[in-house]
């Protein structure tokens, strides 16, 4: 009889325990960070991408002008750029942010510009070099100094378009072939457009190949500013970051890496008046999601261009980036580095 009363009381107890792994499966978790903002929700099928309670945490702040957000996975470590600043700086979780590279984009090589400004948009080639976008330098550069030992050491991948100067190289992307497409803004000249040192009379889309040949592929775009591919490459996007035309065009890529049929994507013209920022960097998941930083901070949209819901995060939001298996989307929001765990898919 004591056996079976034994056996009865641990029977008890396990299903005790499954019965509240079962319940705590529904309990908010708690961020070991502060956090920021909500996530606003427009489809039912954002809760594929996104836990209803999912909440947008705080990793750092501070920053005048965080930009250009990019995951070193062997390090463990985001990087992002301080643009004012003329600095990248680093973050690893459990660790207080520290300085990473400075200077980041200004480094006396273009003596004429007015400007200081450091790099904006970063990404790794396919031998895991840090690319630059260098609004000082007015190019796109590569840091010859190894990651774990990085130092403002750099070679111009390019720096003109028909020896014309180049405007300020904003954001970029490789394709499967390691070429190099990247915009070209005049956000790092004074003046914008009225700057004296503006070369050429547009702000331009190219391609980089890698023999090292540049091609324009758009000069239409008023203030062309992120960019990226969806995942088999045949489609690229490109955010507009003008108020009076702020929406996101997606291009096919045609067989010689070029981009034709331009259409529009999203329209976020009429959001403007009554939310924060302007479409900018963007970042595409495994599925064909867009994750768009614009107005009102990231905004997410189907592969057909359905916005599914904002992630709201109460800043001028610039960018955004995924850690490697993209269960985390890291934001560059204004003096904010914010964090966001996702659906894996």
């Amino acid at each position: 009889m004591k056996k079976i009363l034994a056996i009865c009381f641990i029977a008890t107890l396990i299903s005790c325990k499954q019965d509240k792994n079962e319940r705590t499966k529904n309990i908010p978790q708690q961020s070991d960070y502060e956090t920021i903002g909500n996530i606003e929700r427009l489809s039912s099928k954002l809760d594929n991408l996104i836990d209803t309670d999912a909440q947008i945490e705080i990793l750092t702040s501070g920053y005048l002008w965080s930009e250009g957000p990019l995951w070193l996975e062997d390090q463990q470590m985001l990087i992002w750029s301080d643009v004012p600043q003329n600095t990248i700086y680093g973050w690893k979780d459990g660790e207080e942010a520290k300085l990473f590279l400075k200077p980041s984009g200004f480094t006396g090589q273009n003596p004429s510009s007015s400007t200081e400004e450091g790099s904006n948009g970063l990404l790794l080639d396919n031998n895991d070099n840090l690319i630059l976008c260098q609004h000082g330098d007015r190019r796109v550069a590569k840091m010859t100094a190894p990651l774990d030992m990085p130092g403002p050491e750099f070679s111009t991948l390019i720096d003109n378009y028909q020896g014309k100067k180049l405007n300020s190289p904003n954001d970029a992307a490789y394709d499967a072939d390691g070429n190099l497409y990247f915009t070209d803004p005049p956000y790092g000249l004074k003046g914008i457009d009225q700057s004296k040192e503006k070369e050429l009379n547009f702000n331009g889309v190219y391609k980089l190949d890698t023999q090292g040949k540049l091609t324009m592929l758009v000069d239409s775009l008023t203030k062309p500013n992120g960019i990226a591919f969806n995942p088999d490459f045949t489609k690229c996007y490109v955010a507009n970051s003008d108020p009076e035309k702020a929406f996101w065009a997606v291009y096919d890529i045609t067989p010689e890496k070029t981009f034709s049929n331009g259409k529009l994507f999203f329209d976020a013209t009429s959001m403007v008046a009554s939310k924060k920022g302007l479409p900018d960097g963007l970042k595409v998941d495994n599925s064909g999601n867009v994750f768009a930083t614009g107005p009102g901070g990231v905004l997410v949209f189907s592969p057909q261009g359905e916005h599914l819901g904002t992630i709201a995060t109460e800043q001028a939001t610039a960018n955004c980036a995924f850690n490697q298996d993209k269960s985390m989307l890291f934001m560059t929001a204004h003096s904010y580095i914010l964090r966001l765990s996702l659906k894996t898919n």
